[in-house]
C-alpha cells in the first residue's frame, strides 16, 4: 500500500469501528457517503489488512440497525416521519412521491434496490413501516437488499484494489486527499441540487393556483379539469377528493393521457 495514504493507514488500524459508525450514520440520514469508504475497505481486504468476512457483517448490522429504527418510526409515527425526512431533503417534492409510487408498484421487493436509488435510501424503510409491512417480511427483504448493496461494493473494492491504490497515489502526488475530494464533490452536488430546487420552486410559484382560487373557478362555472395524481397510499391518508377530478397516477399518464380534455385549463393535484 502507498505509505502516504493516511486514510488507508487509518482504516487498516480502525477499519471495523469506523465503517460501522459511518454506515450507521449514513443510513440514519446524515449525508455522508459511505461508498468511498466501503470501496477502500474492500481494497484493504485484498491485502489482508482487513477481513472481508468481518467487513460484510459489520456493514450489514450497522445498516440494518438504522433501517429498523426508521421502520419502527414509520409504524408508530405514520406519514409524519416521512414528511419530516422529505422536508429536510434537497428534493422534498419528489422523494415522497417516488417512494410511495415504488412501494405501491413493487411492494416489499423495492427494499432490494432502495439502497442503490438516490433519494430512497433513507425514505424506503419508514415507508415500509407506514404501509404495515410485517416484521418478518421487512427483515427478509431488507437483509437481502443490504447484503446485495454491501457485498457488491466491497467486492468491487476488493477486485479493483490496484486501481484504488493508484487513485490514492495520484491524489497524494497532486497534494489532495481522498476525504478532501469526497467532501468537495459532495459540496458541489449539494449546491447544484439547491440551485436546481430554487429554480423549480420559482417556476412552481408562477404556475400555481390556490385551493380557494380553484374553488371559485369551479363555482363560477369556468371550464377546468382537475387531474388527481395521488396514489392509493396518499388517498388512504387523506380521503378528501376534488369533485369530478380525473384519478391518474404519474405512471398512468403516458397510457391514459387521452382521457384529459385539451380544450380547457388543466389543474394537476398532488400531495
Amino acid at each position: 500500500m502507498h505509505e502516504a495514504s493516511q486514510l488507508m493507514q487509518f482504516l487498516a488500524r480502525h477499519g471495523y469501528s469506523v465503517l460501522f459508525l459511518w454506515v450507521l450514520a449514513e443510513q440514519g440520514g446524515i449525508p455522508i457517503p459511505s461508498l468511498p469508504l466501503l470501496i477502500a475497505a474492500g481494497a484493504l481486504s485484498s491485502y489482508g489488512k482487513l477481513s472481508f468476512s468481518v467487513l460484510l457483517p459489520v456493514t450489514i448490522v450497522a445498516a440494518m440497525i438504522s433501517d429498523f429504527m426508521w421502520y419502527q418510526l414509520g409504524r408508530t409515527q405514520g406519514g409524519k416521519i416521512l414528511s419530516l425526512l422529505c422536508r429536510i431533503s434537497l428534493e422534498p417534492d419528489s422523494c415522497v412521491k417516488n417512494t410511495e409510487n415504488l412501494f405501491m408498484k413493487k411492494g416489499a421487493s423495492s427494499l432490494l434496490v432502495s439502497k442503490f436509488v438516490p433519494g430512497l435510501n433513507t425514505v424506503a424503510q419508514p415507508m415500509a413501516g407506514i404501509v404495515r409491512l410485517s416484521w418478518a417480511k421487512f427483515f427478509i427483504f431488507d437483509f437481502c437488499g443490504t447484503l446485495f448493496w454491501a457485498g457488491s461494493i466491497l467486492v468491487v473494492g476488493r477486485i479493483f484494489h490496484r486501481q484504488v491504490e493508484d487513485v490514492l497515489a495520484l491524489l497524494h502526488r497532486s497534494g489532495l486527499s481522498l476525504l478532501g475530494v469526497v467532501l468537495f464533490a459532495a459540496a458541489c452536488w449539494v449546491i447544484y441540487k439547491y440551485v436546481q430546487r430554487r429554480r423549480f420552486l420559482h417556476k412552481l410559484r408562477i404556475s400555481r393556483i390556490s385551493p380557494e382560487d380553484l374553488h371559485q373557478q369551479i363555482e363560477g362555472g369556468k371550464p377546468v379539469v382537475v387531474v388527481d395524481l395521488r396514489n392509493e397510499f396518499a388517498l388512504d391518508q387523506d380521503s378528501v377528493q376534488v369533485p369530478g377530478a380525473i384519478r391518474l397516477t404519474p405512471e398512468q399518464l403516458e397510457v391514459r393521457h387521452e382521457e384529459i380534455p385539451r380544450d380547457r385549463d388543466i389543474i394537476l393535484y398532488c400531495t
